[in-house]
């Protein structure tokens, strides 16, 4: 596939110009013109970078790329590292920031939601990213966090009480901990993101709430790889995950 077809596409299928973004989303580093092989994983780190070229990728796809505002411009360090593998292989870099987020059939909280069986009937939150539904009957907080962590494959931090009712399901996968007041005001019962701070204790406890911080990496994982899919099943491209192990 040609690199310009592709950029293309992926910029129309996510409907990158809609998103005022921390980073630019698309195509980061410029490789070879000619894509066979795409390995996609959750952020382009060397780990990332080396696996995909000992598999033989023309093209790394990925959740968190570079670039990001406010910081250093200089190419030292990491950052001289990471680019020097890509431009001295050729190696193509494509990142999607908040559109992979945001795609309500391949994105991270549309995937994540699958993954969990749960059905998106409403959105809160800035640009839409949070995610709620509203299951059949309701179930204990236990319950429910029992069904993350099976998922994920990661014991979760909780804060709430184990045996409280949980019916509406709100969620958004990341570092969305800003996001809990959103949700709170959108009627959840629990909210279910990546990463946790300070201030969520006291809120979780002071409105009952619970919230569950499952993982930034292990919440992000899914999206990236229903894109890469999509491009195989779409184009015929070779594609191949490549998930480096993250605890945060």
């Amino acid at each position: 596939m040609d690199r310009i077809e592709l950029e293309l596409y992926l910029n129309n299928t996510l409907d990158t110009a809609r998103f005022k973004d921390y980073c630019p989303n698309g195509l980061q580093v410029e490789g070879r013109r000619k894509i066979e092989k795409i390995a996609t994983g959750v952020t382009a780190s060397v780990a990332l970078l080396e696996a995909a070229l000992d598999w033989g990728a023309d093209a790394v796809l990925v959740h968190h790329g570079y670039f990001w505002r406010n910081e250093a411009p200089q190419i030292t360090g990491r950052k001289h590292r990471r680019l020097k593998l890509l431009l001295a292989n050729d190696l193509n870099l494509f990142a999607f920031h908040l559109p992979l987020d945001a795609h309500p059939e391949l994105g991270n909280n549309a995937q994540l939601g699958d993954r969990l069986g749960l059905i998106g009937e409403a959105h809160f939150g800035e640009l839409d990213l949070g995610w709620m539904a509203t299951l059949q009957m309701p179930v204990t907080l236990e319950h429910f966090v029992a069904k993350v962590e099976h998922t994920l494959s990661r014991a979760p931090l909780v804060l709430g009480d184990p045996e409280q009712q949980v019916r509406r399901i709100a969620w958004c996968t990341g570092a969305a901990q800003s996001y809990f007041d959103a949700a709170i005001d959108a009627g959840a019962d629990v909210f279910l993101t990546g990463e946790v701070s300070e201030p969520v204790t006291h809120a979780a406890a002071e409105s009952g709430v619970a919230f569950v911080a499952a993982g930034h990496h292990a919440t992000e994982r899914y999206g990236i790889q229903a894109l890469g899919t999509h491009l195989s099943e779409q184009f015929g491209i070779e594609h191949l995950f490549i998930d480096i192990h993250n605890p945060v």
